[in-house]
């Protein structure tokens, strides 16, 4: 196993202690950060999300930087990312962080585009990720890290950029997803 795959391996493995620390409830208190609380436990589930995300990243350069690529790879690095950005936006909801309405938009484009790859994978189509793609991922990550960690450091100038930036991620996603099924649409139509 390359290094590109366990570095995507690594982020798998954070997704349940990052579930479990949001989940099991302990109280290790909360700092004052402006006009709210921010719970311990959420400053280190933000941290856990963010360094897994960073993962997302560092596997992508190594793999192109030394010509690592592989299909293990492939299949793992899209997988990784859907179950640490699911996870977090479902904990989110359960939080009370994030509205239930916009996290089914953004699971629900994530299953179609998958299962849009699939049907394209079946044909022997490789479709790639687009940059509207990679700005939908960037911005959901900017969204969950702002929920988690209350709006930090917004915070203090009562500006909630939090929600901005998650409207912006809902945007996003759902102007990905219509560009990718667009773009694509032939694979579907010449599907056997």
């Amino acid at each position: 196993m390359n290094l590109p795959n366990k570095i995507t391996l690594s982020r798998i493995f954070l997704i349940p202690v990052f579930i479990l620390i949001l989940s099991i409830p302990v109280d290790w208190g909360a700092w004052n950060i402006g006009a709210t609380d921010l719970p311990v436990t959420h400053f280190i589930a933000g941290m856990i999300f963010l360094i897994a995300s960073l993962t997302d990243w560092l596997d992508g350069y190594f793999a192109r930087k030394y010509n690592l690529i592989t299909n293990m790879g492939k299949f793992l690095d899209p997988l990784a990312d859907k179950l640490l950005v699911s996870a977090a936006f479902i904990l989110l909801v359960e939080l009370q962080l994030a509205p239930a309405w916009i996290v089914i938009f953004i699971i629900s484009r994530e299953f179609a585009v998958t299962g849009f790859r699939l049907v394209a994978a079946g044909e022997g189509v490789v479709l790639a990720a687009s940059n509207m793609g990679k700005l939908k991922t960037v911005s959901q990550i900017a969204a969950i890290g702002f929920l988690l960690l209350h709006n930090f450091p917004f915070s203090y100038m009562n500006i909630p950029i939090d929600v901005v930036v998650l409207y912006i991620a809902l945007i996003l996603t759902v102007w990905s997803g219509l560009d990718y099924f667009i773009k694509n649409w032939h694979v579907l139509r010449d599907s056997k």
